[in-house]
């Protein structure tokens, strides 16, 4: 297997791993659990409303920065960084 391979198997993996996060909190969280969730309160919501309203969007913005830093390994590991130029 030729490393331009390991590259995008390694990429379609996070991917995949960061996405079955985001399905989990959003629609998990936010529906599907939403009713179990709500037995318990975080900054005085409801936890299921909480998810369903505020904690998706947070954790979807965390995970961009975890693909981001992710990313940035993958891409020196594999040498098709961006190097800084003088």
């Amino acid at each position: 297997m030729s490393d331009r391979e390991k590259y995008w198997r390694a990429n379609l993996k996070l991917m995949l791993g960061l996405l079955t996060i985001w399905f989990l909190v959003s629609f998990g969280c936010g529906i599907l659990f939403a009713d179990f969730l709500n037995q318990f309160r975080f900054f005085g919501f409801k936890l299921g409303f909480w998810f369903s309203q505020q904690g998706s969007i947070f954790v979807f913005v965390a995970l961009i920065f975890v693909y981001a830093w992710q990313m940035n390994r993958l891409d020196k590991r594999y040498g098709v960084d961006e190097e800084e130029q003088p």
